[in-house]
């Protein structure tokens, strides 16, 4: 997995959308994913654990992980790798240090994707991206609580993408529109949680907005 290149159908060779799921969501959420991914092209979905037990993280991932793969979009969990491996997850996304990141890279990056967050400056990516995780993710679950992108992680993602080769995602804001700020730094990526599966928001209606935005103003990437 790398580049703009997750799933395995074509794709448009520009930014593309990921989706993570918000605190609180439930494998009874299942309708709500399924309808978002309905919406058109998404790349892949990161589902966190938060608070959950791995019993209760378990079932949520049997649960959604099926319905994001048969959206031929690659299903992330960011939580227990027992469990990624268990529901036959295609990835994991860790937060931490390099050393717990180059070991899941041996561990499990020959059999699934392997991607990592948690970096607050360029020192941070840096050094994690030494380690070779599949992409380096900009941003904080949970913070994507104002209508446009944080600055920094525009800041970052934007000398991410014009110095390194391995792909990137920025977490974009509550409103949809923050895709086409997000697109314009060059990454490879854009993440929505809030935008899509906010109280009210129509996820479907969401996704082809955004991908509608992306078609507008995201430039072409290369392959």
């Amino acid at each position: 997995m790398s580049g703009t290149d997750m799933p395995s159908s074509p794709v448009p060779p520009r930014c593309r959308l990921v989706l993570i799921t918000p605190e609180g969501f439930r494998a009874a959420d299942v309708d709500r994913l399924g309808n978002a991914l309905a919406g058109g092209d998404v790349a892949s979905v990161i589902l966190p654990q938060y608070g959950l037990d791995e019993t209760a993280y378990q079932s949520f991932a049997e649960r959604l992980v099926p319905v994001v793969q048969e959206a031929d979009a690659a299903a992330i969990l960011a939580g227990d790798t027992r469990v990624a491996s268990r529901v036959a997850a295609d990835g994991i996304h860790f937060e931490g240090g390099k050393a717990d990141l180059a070991d899941l890279v041996a561990r499990f990056g020959a059999r699934m994707a392997v991607g990592a967050g948690g970096a607050k400056t360029r020192d941070d990516a840096l050094e994690l991206g030494e380690e070779r995780p599949d992409y380096i993710f900009f941003g904080r679950f949970g913070y994507d609580n104002k209508p446009e992108p944080h600055p920094r992680n525009l800041s970052l993602g934007q000398w991410w993408a014009e110095m390194i080769e391995l792909p990137c995602i920025v977490l974009g804001g509550s409103d949809v529109e923050s895709v086409a700020e997000v697109a314009h730094t060059g990454a490879e990526f854009v993440a929505l949680s809030a935008a899509v599966f906010g109280e009210g928001v129509d996820g479907g209606e969401a996704v082809r907005r955004a991908n509608a935005l992306l078609d507008r103003h995201a430039p072409m990437l290369e392959a």
